[in-house]
């Protein structure tokens, strides 16, 4: 998570306008989703604003990190790296 992001700040913007920040956006809504479920399942998620495509690399940080501080197993450590490394795919960066 922390190689993406790096790669999305030295990314150029037109790179980022073509797709990269809104894959790293979806990409820390989900994580922040999921953090919020280990959390409190009962409690409805709330969504991560679009902080524009600047911030994109900033929030992934954050919700990854929010994430990695409430995973239980290693299935679920296991799942989070494959969510990053496909968007990272998917982001070209």
């Amino acid at each position: 998570m922390d190689h993406f992001a790096d790669r999305l700040r030295a990314a150029p913007q037109s790179r980022l306008q073509r797709a990269a920040a809104a894959e790293a956006l979806a990409l820390a809504r989900e994580l922040a989703r999921r953090a919020q479920l280990l959390e409190d399942p009962s409690a409805e998620p709330r969504e991560m604003p679009d902080a524009g495509m600047f911030a994109a690399a900033d929030q992934i940080t954050v919700a990854g990190h929010d994430l990695a501080l409430v995973l239980q197993s290693e299935a679920e450590v296991q799942e989070a790296v494959r969510l990053v490394e496909e968007a990272q795919k998917r982001a070209g960066v």
